[in-house]
């Protein structure tokens, strides 16, 4: 891969469509049982196993006051988890519908204008304009700040 280029793990997030960073990604999982934490952030669907980690799942509807879109039972086999590692810890974020790993040029990428479908600007790393639409580069490790994930390391989820 040369230096000038991004590759990005792609999904469908409400109606639009998002990546990240492939080296941030642990793994992409079918959904899980997960169990609900009490006290937790409503944005915090609960906990589930990974061959044997314990792991928080995200919900980034909640977070970001998406609306779940309208999916046939084919899109619904293509949902499940990322699991994306901040700082060593690993967290799962519910994605509706994974797309596919690409390729970028860094010279593709344009700011994120201030505000993209309830989505702050803060969150995004930047915006690539496709033929059919935007794909929108998150920025994992300012999806919590310092005190949440903290959070998430005292319901007992990390040792």
């Amino acid at each position: 891969m040369a230096d000038n280029s991004l590759q990005l793990v792609t999904f469908q997030l409400g109606n639009e469509l998002y990546g990240i960073d492939i080296m941030d990604v642990e793994a992409i999982v079918q959904v899980e049982e997960v169990r609900e934490i009490p006290n937790s952030p409503n944005y915090v669907e609960g906990i589930f196993n990974l061959r044997g980690e314990i792991i928080p799942v995200i919900n980034l509807h909640t977070r970001f006051h998406l609306a779940k879109p309208e999916m046939s039972e084919e899109d619904e086999l293509l949902s499940g988890f990322i699991i994306i590692n901040i700082d060593e810890m690993q967290i799962a974020v519910i994605i509706d519908k994974v797309s596919r790993v690409i390729t970028i040029d860094l010279d593709e990428i344009q700011p994120p204008p201030q505000m993209l479908s309830g989505i702050g600007a803060e969150y995004i790393q930047g915006v690539v304009n496709k033929q059919d639409g935007y794909l929108i580069i998150l920025d994992i490790r300012r999806l919590f700040n310092v005190r949440e994930l903290q959070a998430l390391e005292q319901m007992g989820v990390y040792k």
